[in-house]
């Protein structure tokens, strides 16, 4: 890490996870995503798990802390990508996880498959960048909707998820999740919406990947 950078480490669920102001600061509530996708592992056939946007990696790490799984951790931000790995190593974790940095349609080959995917894209809309005030860090531009990267993770996951694979997606709202919900309904069936739960801070979507 850069030798001028404040390193911070904060407790999440069961680990304690380091990162600075150039990445997202971990926050609590996401620790109900790597509960729900550890659940649904738990269940789910031999194979990988698959996280986008991952940022410093603690909802993947997390997951994989409660079961042991083969974790690749995708995000574009190369300092992300550094984080992950120190708390994976910390964690001792680090040889089950594997780090890309990139574009998601750069760094998953055509022909990889997971069995779930762990998905916790940027969601504020542009024009509501200042909505949390007290944690600039959240505030990372999600387009004008702030569901950008939300699609473009569940396209991820439609082409590389086995069929009857789940992904967890965290989005801020359930109007995002209704929209995400009516564009897969008419773009791409393949993925399904199974159930939702909400947060006083955002929103977890589990979807299936059909036959």
């Amino acid at each position: 890490m850069d030798s001028g950078i404040i390193t911070t480490t904060v407790d999440f669920g069961p680990l304690r996870i380091a990162y600075d102001d150039r990445v997202l600061r971990p926050r609590p509530w996401t620790f109900e995503q790597s509960q729900w996708a550890a659940e649904l592992a738990a269940q789910a056939p031999e194979g990988r798990l698959l996280e986008l946007c991952s940022g410093a990696g603690q909802i993947g790490l997390a997951t994989i802390h409660a079961v042991r799984r083969r974790l690749v951790c995708v995000d574009i931000d190369p300092v992300a990508g550094e984080y992950t790995r120190l708390n994976a190593d910390e964690a001792g974790l680090g040889g089950l996880v594997e780090i890309r940095t990139g574009p998601l349609e750069d760094v998953v080959l055509p022909d990889e498959r997971f069995v779930g995917v762990i998905a916790d894209p940027p969601w504020v809309p542009r024009d509501e960048i200042d909505r949390f005030p007290e944690d600039p860090t959240i505030a990372i531009d999600g387009g004008p909707d702030g569901l950008d990267l939300a699609r473009a993770c569940l396209a991820t996951a439609a082409d590389h998820l086995l069929p009857g694979g789940f992904a967890v997606l965290q989005v801020g709202t359930r109007l995002q999740v209704e929209r995400l919900t009516a564009e897969l309904d008419k773009h791409d069936q393949r993925l399904q919406v199974v159930e939702l739960r909400e947060f006083e801070r955002g929103v977890l979507v589990r979807l299936d990947r059909v036959a």
